[in-house]
């Protein structure tokens, strides 16, 4: 039985990066936002069809019209969650009854605490930066506006209560490769932890 530890951080704290260089040391990773990809390319466009029909384009989900549709209706989110959750958790199961012989899984999961993950992992991992540093992150990349980054954050827990929730937190400000040595020690020490 492998070791769930769950990955999360709010957005422009590093979660991507930190979950690559869990990649790079051989520790398989399920990506929650991967997952819904796949299925907004797949076995979800059904259930989306059904609730916001202007979301199809090619026989797929678009995200940017799936996601102003959700800015108009206050109440689709939660249609949408309910439709595709089971959808995300099956492909979830899929994945570690295929690393079932690791001893370490990533679980990456950008709203970790907010739908009550913590629950079925072993542990948490929480990457968070100074704030100024996080404004400077999301505000650079291409398309944002600070109405979507402040909608973004309205959604996340704060980051000081996910670091209070967190049994591990990896400060990603210090630059690659101090934050990659983190997840390397980190790494050591949930194997001592596992052989002991």
């Amino acid at each position: 039985m492998s070791l769930k530890l769950g990955l999360t951080g709010s957005i422009g704290m590093g979660k991507s990066t930190t979950a690559a260089f869990f990649k790079e040391a051989g520790i398989p990773v399920w990506d929650a936002d991967a997952a819904v990809h796949e299925i907004y390319a797949g076995e979800g466009v059904d259930a989306i069809a059904k609730l916001v029909p202007p979301a199809i384009v090619d026989q797929s989900v678009d995200r940017g019209i799936l996601r102003d549709e959700i800015a108009k209706n206050g109440n689709l989110l939660s249609l949408i969650e309910a439709a595709i959750h089971p959808l995300v958790a099956k492909h979830r199961k899929k994945f570690l009854k295929q690393n079932l012989a690791e001893k370490i899984v990533l679980m990456d999961i950008p709203l970790l605490f907010e739908t009550g993950a913590q629950k079925w992992l072993d542990a948490v991992l929480v990457v968070t930066v100074p704030s100024e540093t996080q404004k400077q992150r999301v505000m650079s990349r291409k398309g944002m506006t600070k109405a979507h980054f402040m909608a973004i954050l309205a959604r996340q827990m704060p980051d000081a209560e996910k670091r209070a929730r967190a049994d591990y937190v990896i400060d990603t400000s210090n630059g690659i490769d101090a934050a990659r040595r983190a997840v390397h020690t980190l790494i050591e020490q949930l194997n001592g932890q596992i052989d002991a």
